[in-house]
């Protein structure tokens, strides 16, 4: 895979470096891999490239690439796109203005230099200046409301690594579908033809990849949730069961007798009248 450098890229794709650094504070494109001092970038941020300048020539504004991309990343259709309304919130304010401070985060999410790290990591935050531009405004706003309910912030982003390396492993399971058929002694010869057919394939194994494990998740998902809410009313039903009903000195509860020893109260009997 070729990589750029960012003087590289912008002649290889005819986007200006200036625009270059637009398009990724505005999300558009991701940020390069940061090596010691340089940021390299690979074929993918070419192709992103040209597809971004393809869409602005149609007429596109960088709102509504921004949210096809992110709708392409996720796998979704336009009517998923156009079924959701726009929501406001702390984060996309921030996300308007591209980036927010360290005191913020600290004051927001209780950030730690660790989560913060982690969320450079996995993408969350990239480091501007003194600033991070945020990347995905709608995780922040729900860390958030997690962070408020006493969650830590590094707990879920330790989880966020983990599922990020169990799906690298079902990514490559997917592309494997194609890969391990073309890739062999005879791939030399496939041609122009069998390479864009190859690549064909592979593009159309990735929503069907994306539906699979979508649905696989959500079940999953549902399952675990039934099951925690199942362990919970196990313990409302012990503390009931706990619970300690007064009795008298005969053993029953009080106001209850003996079923098998029943009495009635007479009070005093009137020997006159029998009553």
């Amino acid at each position: 895979m070729a990589e750029y450098r960012i003087n590289d890229l912008a002649e290889a794709s005819g986007v200006s470096v200036r625009n270059i650094r637009v398009y990724q504070d505005r999300g558009l494109l991701p940020p390069p891999t940061i090596r010691g001092r340089a940021g390299w970038y690979s074929d993918q941020h070419l192709v992103r490239l040209n597809l971004i300048s393809r869409m602005l020539e149609r007429g596109y504004t960088f709102a509504t690439i921004s949210e096809l991309l992110h709708a392409a990343h996720h796998g979704m259709r336009v009517e998923q796109v156009l079924r959701g309304s726009p929501k406001g919130g702390r984060f996309r304010n921030f996300k308007r203005a591209a980036t927010i401070t360290i005191a913020e985060l600290k004051k927001t999410l209780n950030a730690t230099d660790r989560s913060i790290a982690l969320s450079q990591k996995l993408g969350l935050l990239v480091k501007d200046g003194t600033h991070y531009a945020i990347k995905n405004p709608e995780l922040l706003e729900g860390a958030e409301v997690l962070v408020k309910a006493g969650v830590d912030l590094e707990l879920l982003l330790d989880r966020w690594v983990r599922v990020q390396e169990d799906l690298e492993d079902v990514a490559k399971s997917f592309v494997g579908i194609i890969t391990d058929k073309y890739f062999d002694e005879n791939l030399p010869d496939l041609g122009e033809k069998g390479v864009s057919k190859m690549a064909d394939l592979i593009q159309t194994v990735r929503p069907m990849a994306h539906d699979i494990v979508e649905t696989t998740f959500r079940k999953a998902l549902d399952e675990q949730i039934s099951k925690a809410i199942g362990e919970a009313a196990t313990y409302f039903d012990a503390a009931r069961d706990d619970e300690t009903i007064p009795v008298e000195s005969g053993g029953w509860p009080a106001g209850q007798t003996d079923p098998d020893n029943e009495t009635t109260d007479v009070g005093t009997l009137n020997t006159d009248t029998g009553r």
